[in-house]
Protein backbone atom coordinates (compact mmCIF):
# COMPACT_ATOMS: atom_id res chain seq x y z
CA UNK A 1 0.00 0.00 0.00
CA UNK A 2 0.54 3.50 -0.81
CA UNK A 3 1.57 6.17 1.50
CA UNK A 4 0.62 9.31 -0.48
CA UNK A 5 -0.01 13.20 0.71
CA UNK A 6 -1.92 15.33 -1.42
CA UNK A 7 -0.97 19.02 -0.82
CA UNK A 8 -3.55 21.44 -1.89
CA UNK A 9 -4.31 24.75 -0.50
CA UNK A 10 -7.93 25.11 -2.00
CA UNK A 11 -10.01 22.72 -1.13
CA UNK A 12 -13.06 23.89 -0.02
CA UNK A 13 -15.15 22.87 3.41
CA UNK A 14 -14.87 19.10 3.01
CA UNK A 15 -18.66 19.11 3.79
CA UNK A 16 -19.41 17.21 0.27
CA UNK A 17 -21.14 20.18 -1.56
CA UNK A 18 -18.04 20.86 -3.75
CA UNK A 19 -16.84 19.41 -7.18
CA UNK A 20 -13.43 18.97 -6.00
CA UNK A 21 -10.38 17.45 -7.56
CA UNK A 22 -8.10 16.39 -4.87
CA UNK A 23 -11.25 15.25 -2.72
CA UNK A 24 -12.02 13.26 -5.44
CA UNK A 25 -8.44 11.78 -5.53
CA UNK A 26 -8.43 11.52 -2.42
CA UNK A 27 -11.18 9.16 -2.51
CA UNK A 28 -10.05 7.28 -5.15
CA UNK A 29 -7.07 5.93 -3.44
CA UNK A 30 -8.90 5.65 -0.56
CA UNK A 31 -11.20 2.93 -2.07
CA UNK A 32 -7.70 1.43 -3.16
CA UNK A 33 -7.21 0.64 -0.10
CA UNK A 34 -3.72 3.18 -0.01
CA UNK A 35 -3.26 5.42 2.88
CA UNK A 36 -4.05 9.02 1.99
CA UNK A 37 -4.04 12.33 3.31
CA UNK A 38 -4.81 15.85 2.44
CA UNK A 39 -2.44 19.00 3.92
CA UNK A 40 -4.37 22.04 3.42
CA UNK A 41 -5.27 25.17 4.78
CA UNK A 42 -7.39 26.29 7.59
CA UNK A 43 -8.41 29.72 5.70
CA UNK A 44 -11.60 29.79 3.61
CA UNK A 45 -9.98 31.49 0.22
CA UNK A 46 -13.81 31.93 -1.14
CA UNK A 47 -15.34 33.13 2.62
CA UNK A 48 -12.24 34.98 3.63
CA UNK A 49 -12.55 33.04 7.27
CA UNK A 50 -10.69 30.51 8.90
CA UNK A 51 -12.46 27.17 8.68
CA UNK A 52 -14.45 25.50 11.74
CA UNK A 53 -11.80 22.75 12.46
CA UNK A 54 -14.90 20.21 12.34
CA UNK A 55 -15.70 20.59 8.95
CA UNK A 56 -12.53 18.79 8.49
CA UNK A 57 -13.66 15.28 9.07
CA UNK A 58 -13.93 13.44 6.01
CA UNK A 59 -14.49 9.22 5.20
CA UNK A 60 -11.14 7.18 4.94
CA UNK A 61 -8.53 10.46 4.49
CA UNK A 62 -6.87 12.07 7.14
CA UNK A 63 -7.15 15.70 6.29
CA UNK A 64 -4.33 18.09 8.14
CA UNK A 65 -5.46 21.50 8.36
CA UNK A 66 -2.62 23.85 8.59
CA UNK A 67 -2.29 27.68 9.86
CA UNK A 68 -2.50 30.15 6.71
CA UNK A 69 -2.68 33.93 7.84
CA UNK A 70 -6.27 35.78 6.42
CA UNK A 71 -6.32 38.34 3.55
CA UNK A 72 -9.79 40.49 2.78
CA UNK A 73 -8.38 41.04 -1.03
CA UNK A 74 -7.50 38.27 -3.99
CA UNK A 75 -4.91 40.88 -5.44
CA UNK A 76 -2.74 42.29 -2.28
CA UNK A 77 0.40 41.73 -0.21
CA UNK A 78 -1.21 40.21 2.21
CA UNK A 79 -2.23 37.11 -0.08
CA UNK A 80 1.02 36.76 -1.29
CA UNK A 81 2.26 37.01 2.62
CA UNK A 82 -0.36 34.48 3.35
CA UNK A 83 0.15 31.97 1.43
CA UNK A 84 3.97 32.42 1.85
CA UNK A 85 3.65 31.34 5.47
CA UNK A 86 1.17 28.30 4.82
CA UNK A 87 4.31 27.06 2.55
CA UNK A 88 6.18 27.57 5.44
CA UNK A 89 4.21 25.38 7.92
CA UNK A 90 3.62 22.51 5.26
CA UNK A 91 7.58 22.59 5.35
CA UNK A 92 7.54 22.00 8.97
CA UNK A 93 4.98 19.73 8.75
CA UNK A 94 6.22 17.33 5.88
CA UNK A 95 9.77 17.57 8.23
CA UNK A 96 8.08 15.83 11.68
CA UNK A 97 5.51 13.70 9.42
CA UNK A 98 6.28 9.66 8.59
CA UNK A 99 8.07 10.51 4.76
CA UNK A 100 5.46 9.25 2.29
CA UNK A 101 6.05 7.16 -0.47
CA UNK A 102 4.70 9.89 -3.03
CA UNK A 103 3.55 13.49 -2.39
CA UNK A 104 0.92 15.26 -4.77
CA UNK A 105 1.01 19.01 -4.84
CA UNK A 106 -1.08 21.32 -6.19
CA UNK A 107 0.24 24.72 -8.01
CA UNK A 108 -0.79 27.21 -7.05
CA UNK A 109 -0.08 27.66 -4.26
CA UNK A 110 3.86 28.17 -5.05
CA UNK A 111 5.50 28.60 -1.88
CA UNK A 112 4.23 25.58 -0.73
CA UNK A 113 4.76 23.54 -4.46
CA UNK A 114 9.01 25.11 -3.96
CA UNK A 115 9.57 23.74 -0.36
CA UNK A 116 7.95 20.25 -0.88
CA UNK A 117 9.75 19.99 -4.17
CA UNK A 118 12.64 20.86 -2.00
CA UNK A 119 11.83 18.34 0.64
CA UNK A 120 10.85 15.35 -1.41
CA UNK A 121 14.09 15.95 -3.75
CA UNK A 122 16.26 15.26 -0.40
CA UNK A 123 14.36 12.71 0.81
CA UNK A 124 14.49 10.51 -2.09
CA UNK A 125 10.41 10.82 -2.28
CA UNK A 126 8.35 10.90 -5.76
CA UNK A 127 6.98 14.55 -6.29
CA UNK A 128 4.24 14.90 -8.88
CA UNK A 129 2.86 18.25 -9.42
CA UNK A 130 -0.56 19.16 -10.64
CA UNK A 131 -1.06 22.67 -11.85
CA UNK A 132 -4.25 24.29 -12.00
CA UNK A 133 -3.57 27.68 -12.77
CA UNK A 134 -0.50 29.83 -13.98
CA UNK A 135 1.20 32.24 -11.38
CA UNK A 136 2.36 34.70 -11.50
CA UNK A 137 0.67 34.97 -14.94
CA UNK A 138 -2.32 35.38 -13.97
CA UNK A 139 -1.91 38.15 -11.79
CA UNK A 140 -0.44 40.29 -14.83
CA UNK A 141 -3.92 40.56 -16.28
CA UNK A 142 -4.62 42.81 -12.85
CA UNK A 143 -1.73 44.56 -12.61
CA UNK A 144 0.20 45.15 -15.91
CA UNK A 145 2.19 47.46 -15.86
CA UNK A 146 5.39 47.97 -18.34
CA UNK A 147 8.92 47.00 -16.94
CA UNK A 148 7.33 47.46 -13.31
CA UNK A 149 4.99 44.19 -13.30
CA UNK A 150 8.07 42.32 -14.99
CA UNK A 151 10.12 43.51 -11.86
CA UNK A 152 7.22 42.84 -9.43
CA UNK A 153 6.69 38.91 -10.36
CA UNK A 154 10.03 38.11 -11.18
CA UNK A 155 10.64 36.77 -8.04
CA UNK A 156 7.33 34.83 -8.23
CA UNK A 157 8.34 32.95 -11.33
CA UNK A 158 11.35 31.95 -9.99
CA UNK A 159 9.85 29.99 -7.03
CA UNK A 160 7.61 28.92 -9.90
CA UNK A 161 9.88 27.65 -11.78
CA UNK A 162 11.60 26.04 -8.92
CA UNK A 163 8.72 23.90 -8.36
CA UNK A 164 8.27 23.09 -11.91
CA UNK A 165 11.82 22.00 -11.78
CA UNK A 166 11.61 19.75 -9.11
CA UNK A 167 8.90 17.72 -9.77
CA UNK A 168 8.96 13.74 -10.99
CA UNK A 169 5.83 14.10 -12.84
CA UNK A 170 4.08 17.01 -14.65
CA UNK A 171 0.59 16.97 -14.49
CA UNK A 172 -2.02 19.72 -15.26
CA UNK A 173 -5.33 20.69 -15.89
CA UNK A 174 -4.55 21.68 -19.83
CA UNK A 175 -1.89 21.29 -22.30
CA UNK A 176 -1.05 25.01 -21.98
CA UNK A 177 -0.04 24.59 -18.45
CA UNK A 178 2.02 21.42 -19.07
CA UNK A 179 3.49 22.75 -21.60
CA UNK A 180 4.33 25.74 -19.38
CA UNK A 181 6.03 23.39 -16.47
CA UNK A 182 7.91 21.44 -18.77
CA UNK A 183 9.78 24.38 -20.65
CA UNK A 184 11.88 24.39 -17.39
CA UNK A 185 12.01 20.94 -16.37
CA UNK A 186 14.51 18.89 -17.59
CA UNK A 187 14.01 15.19 -16.08
CA UNK A 188 10.52 14.65 -16.69
CA UNK A 189 9.86 13.04 -20.35
CA UNK A 190 6.15 13.63 -20.59
CA UNK A 191 3.72 15.87 -18.94
CA UNK A 192 0.02 14.81 -18.71
CA UNK A 193 -3.19 16.88 -19.36
CA UNK A 194 -6.10 15.79 -17.31
CA UNK A 195 -8.60 18.17 -17.72
CA UNK A 196 -10.36 19.16 -13.93
CA UNK A 197 -14.03 17.28 -15.84
CA UNK A 198 -16.56 15.72 -13.05
CA UNK A 199 -17.66 12.48 -12.51
CA UNK A 200 -20.77 11.95 -15.05
CA UNK A 201 -22.75 9.53 -12.94
CA UNK A 202 -22.64 12.05 -9.92
CA UNK A 203 -23.34 14.83 -12.03
CA UNK A 204 -26.60 13.03 -13.49
CA UNK A 205 -27.40 11.97 -10.74
CA UNK A 206 -27.68 15.35 -8.98
CA UNK A 207 -30.10 16.20 -12.48
CA UNK A 208 -32.38 13.10 -11.53
CA UNK A 209 -32.48 13.77 -7.61
CA UNK A 210 -32.91 17.97 -8.01
CA UNK A 211 -35.75 19.98 -6.78
CA UNK A 212 -38.63 20.96 -9.10
CA UNK A 213 -37.20 24.64 -10.90
CA UNK A 214 -39.44 26.71 -11.89
CA UNK A 215 -39.05 28.14 -15.24
CA UNK A 216 -41.74 29.49 -17.79
CA UNK A 217 -42.40 27.95 -20.85
CA UNK A 218 -41.36 30.71 -23.36
CA UNK A 219 -38.45 31.61 -21.17
CA UNK A 220 -34.68 30.57 -22.55
CA UNK A 221 -31.89 30.60 -20.30
CA UNK A 222 -28.39 31.57 -20.30
CA UNK A 223 -26.11 30.10 -17.89
CA UNK A 224 -22.91 30.96 -16.08
CA UNK A 225 -21.72 29.27 -13.19
CA UNK A 226 -18.00 30.32 -11.09
CA UNK A 227 -16.30 32.84 -9.36
CA UNK A 228 -17.53 36.65 -10.13
CA UNK A 229 -14.10 37.75 -10.21
CA UNK A 230 -11.78 40.04 -12.34
CA UNK A 231 -11.38 37.35 -14.99
CA UNK A 232 -15.01 36.95 -16.14
CA UNK A 233 -16.50 39.67 -18.31
CA UNK A 234 -20.02 39.43 -17.56
CA UNK A 235 -20.41 42.69 -18.21
CA UNK A 236 -20.27 41.82 -22.01
CA UNK A 237 -22.81 39.48 -21.62
CA UNK A 238 -25.21 42.35 -20.50
CA UNK A 239 -24.60 44.16 -23.12
CA UNK A 240 -25.38 41.41 -25.32
CA UNK A 241 -28.48 41.22 -23.72
CA UNK A 242 -29.43 44.62 -24.19
CA UNK A 243 -28.54 44.60 -27.72
CA UNK A 244 -30.98 41.84 -28.35
CA UNK A 245 -33.05 42.83 -26.18
CA UNK A 246 -35.33 40.09 -25.70
CA UNK A 247 -37.64 39.54 -23.09
CA UNK A 248 -38.23 35.53 -23.10
CA UNK A 249 -34.20 35.87 -22.40
CA UNK A 250 -32.89 34.99 -18.34
CA UNK A 251 -29.45 35.10 -17.17
CA UNK A 252 -29.28 32.62 -14.21
CA UNK A 253 -25.82 33.54 -12.75
CA UNK A 254 -24.51 30.73 -9.93
CA UNK A 255 -21.42 31.70 -8.01
CA UNK A 256 -19.99 34.26 -5.96
CA UNK A 257 -17.00 36.86 -5.96
CA UNK A 258 -15.29 39.73 -5.61
CA UNK A 259 -16.84 41.50 -8.22
CA UNK A 260 -20.34 39.96 -7.17
CA UNK A 261 -21.46 43.91 -6.43
CA UNK A 262 -20.29 45.33 -9.49
CA UNK A 263 -21.78 42.72 -11.77
CA UNK A 264 -24.91 43.23 -10.18
CA UNK A 265 -25.30 46.73 -10.79
CA UNK A 266 -23.95 46.26 -14.07
CA UNK A 267 -27.29 44.31 -14.93
CA UNK A 268 -29.81 46.62 -13.56
CA UNK A 269 -32.59 46.76 -16.21
CA UNK A 270 -32.47 43.34 -17.08
CA UNK A 271 -33.58 39.71 -16.45
CA UNK A 272 -30.65 38.74 -14.56
CA UNK A 273 -30.91 36.37 -11.37
CA UNK A 274 -27.68 36.42 -9.38
CA UNK A 275 -28.12 32.87 -7.40
CA UNK A 276 -25.07 33.40 -4.74
CA UNK A 277 -23.16 30.64 -3.99
CA UNK A 278 -24.66 26.93 -4.27
CA UNK A 279 -23.70 23.67 -3.25
CA UNK A 280 -22.50 21.35 -6.74
CA UNK A 281 -25.71 19.45 -6.44
CA UNK A 282 -27.86 22.67 -7.00
CA UNK A 283 -25.77 23.79 -9.50
CA UNK A 284 -26.10 20.83 -11.72
CA UNK A 285 -29.92 21.09 -11.00
CA UNK A 286 -30.53 24.33 -12.36
CA UNK A 287 -27.78 23.86 -14.85
CA UNK A 288 -29.61 21.25 -16.41
CA UNK A 289 -32.98 23.68 -17.09
CA UNK A 290 -30.50 25.92 -19.37
CA UNK A 291 -30.66 26.43 -22.65
CA UNK A 292 -27.10 27.98 -23.28
CA UNK A 293 -24.47 28.10 -21.78
CA UNK A 294 -22.02 31.54 -21.71
CA UNK A 295 -18.54 31.30 -21.23
CA UNK A 296 -16.90 34.98 -20.97
CA UNK A 297 -13.66 35.28 -20.65
CA UNK A 298 -11.56 38.67 -19.86
CA UNK A 299 -8.95 39.80 -22.59
CA UNK A 300 -5.55 38.18 -21.37
CA UNK A 301 -6.62 36.15 -18.76
CA UNK A 302 -4.48 32.83 -17.98
CA UNK A 303 -7.01 30.78 -18.01
CA UNK A 304 -7.47 27.53 -20.15
CA UNK A 305 -9.21 24.64 -19.56
CA UNK A 306 -11.25 25.28 -16.47
CA UNK A 307 -14.16 24.04 -14.17
CA UNK A 308 -17.02 25.53 -15.98
CA UNK A 309 -16.32 23.76 -19.11
CA UNK A 310 -16.93 20.32 -17.60
CA UNK A 311 -20.41 21.09 -16.50
CA UNK A 312 -21.60 22.86 -19.50
CA UNK A 313 -20.66 19.90 -21.40
CA UNK A 314 -21.92 17.48 -19.42
CA UNK A 315 -24.92 19.53 -19.05
CA UNK A 316 -25.46 19.20 -22.93
CA UNK A 317 -25.37 22.78 -23.29
CA UNK A 318 -24.42 24.59 -26.47
CA UNK A 319 -21.87 27.09 -25.38
CA UNK A 320 -20.80 31.09 -26.23
CA UNK A 321 -17.07 31.53 -25.56
CA UNK A 322 -15.73 34.76 -25.84
CA UNK A 323 -12.25 33.16 -24.31
CA UNK A 324 -9.27 33.34 -25.98
CA UNK A 325 -7.34 30.02 -25.22
CA UNK A 326 -6.53 28.18 -28.17
CA UNK A 327 -6.91 24.88 -26.02
CA UNK A 328 -10.53 25.65 -25.83
CA UNK A 329 -11.31 27.20 -28.82
CA UNK A 330 -9.99 24.08 -31.04
CA UNK A 331 -12.49 22.19 -28.10
CA UNK A 332 -15.27 24.38 -29.12
CA UNK A 333 -14.94 24.09 -33.02
CA UNK A 334 -13.51 20.71 -33.62
CA UNK A 335 -17.07 19.04 -31.26
CA UNK A 336 -18.97 21.62 -33.18
CA UNK A 337 -20.67 22.40 -29.65
CA UNK A 338 -21.18 26.04 -29.53
CA UNK A 339 -19.37 29.26 -30.91
CA UNK A 340 -16.44 30.92 -30.45
CA UNK A 341 -16.60 34.80 -30.66
CA UNK A 342 -14.14 38.09 -30.72
CA UNK A 343 -13.26 38.74 -27.08
CA UNK A 344 -14.87 42.29 -25.92
CA UNK A 345 -17.45 42.31 -29.06
CA UNK A 346 -21.00 42.33 -27.94
CA UNK A 347 -22.57 42.35 -31.25
CA UNK A 348 -20.39 39.35 -32.13
CA UNK A 349 -21.44 38.01 -28.91
CA UNK A 350 -25.33 39.12 -29.26
CA UNK A 351 -25.02 37.46 -32.91
CA UNK A 352 -24.23 33.79 -32.14
CA UNK A 353 -26.97 33.81 -29.17
CA UNK A 354 -29.30 35.09 -31.57
CA UNK A 355 -28.83 32.44 -33.60
CA UNK A 356 -29.17 29.65 -30.81
CA UNK A 357 -32.17 31.51 -29.65
CA UNK A 358 -33.85 31.20 -33.12
CA UNK A 359 -32.76 27.69 -33.75
CA UNK A 360 -33.64 25.13 -31.29
CA UNK A 361 -32.76 21.94 -33.73
CA UNK A 362 -29.30 23.89 -33.85
CA UNK A 363 -29.31 24.18 -29.57
CA UNK A 364 -29.88 20.37 -29.14
CA UNK A 365 -27.65 18.84 -32.37
CA UNK A 366 -24.61 21.59 -30.37
CA UNK A 367 -26.15 20.19 -26.98
CA UNK A 368 -25.63 16.58 -28.04
CA UNK A 369 -21.40 17.95 -29.28
CA UNK A 370 -20.96 19.14 -25.93
CA UNK A 371 -22.23 15.85 -23.86
CA UNK A 372 -19.63 14.04 -26.22
CA UNK A 373 -17.22 15.70 -25.54
CA UNK A 374 -17.87 15.74 -21.93
CA UNK A 375 -17.70 12.17 -22.33
CA UNK A 376 -14.86 11.17 -24.01
CA UNK A 377 -12.74 14.38 -22.34
CA UNK A 378 -14.38 15.61 -19.13
CA UNK A 379 -15.37 12.09 -17.18
CA UNK A 380 -13.13 11.91 -14.43
CA UNK A 381 -14.03 7.78 -14.17
CA UNK A 382 -12.04 7.55 -17.34
CA UNK A 383 -9.83 10.85 -17.48
CA UNK A 384 -8.37 10.37 -13.59
CA UNK A 385 -6.66 6.72 -15.21
CA UNK A 386 -4.11 8.52 -15.87
CA UNK A 387 -3.32 10.35 -12.77
CA UNK A 388 -3.76 7.06 -10.73
CA UNK A 389 -1.14 5.23 -12.63
CA UNK A 390 1.16 7.84 -12.64
CA UNK A 391 1.13 7.66 -8.23
CA UNK A 392 1.25 3.84 -9.16
CA UNK A 393 -2.43 3.73 -7.09
CA UNK A 394 -4.14 1.37 -10.04
CA UNK A 395 -6.59 -1.38 -8.77
CA UNK A 396 -4.08 -4.10 -9.61
CA UNK A 397 -1.12 -2.33 -7.57
CA UNK A 398 -2.70 -4.21 -4.31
Amino acid sequence: MLDVVIIADFCGSFDHRENNRFIYLAEQLAKRGHSVEIVTSDFSHGAKKQFNPIVAKYDAIKVTMLHEPTYAKNVSLRRFYSHYCWGKNVYKYLKKRKKPDVVYCAIPTLKAASVAGKYCNKNGIRFIIDVQDLWPEAYRMVFNVPVLSSAVFAPFKWIANSAYRRADEIIAVSQTYVDRAMRVNKKVKEGHSVFLGTDLETFDRNIAEKEPIKKEPDELWLAYCGTLGASYDLKIVFDAMRRLNNPALKFIVMGDGPERKTFEDCSKGLNVLFTGRLSYKEMCGILSECDIAVNPITKGAAQSIINKHADYAAACLPVISTQESKEYQSLVKDYKMGFNCNNNDSLDLSNKISLLINDANLRKKMGINSRKCAEELFNRSNTYSTVLALLGATDDSN
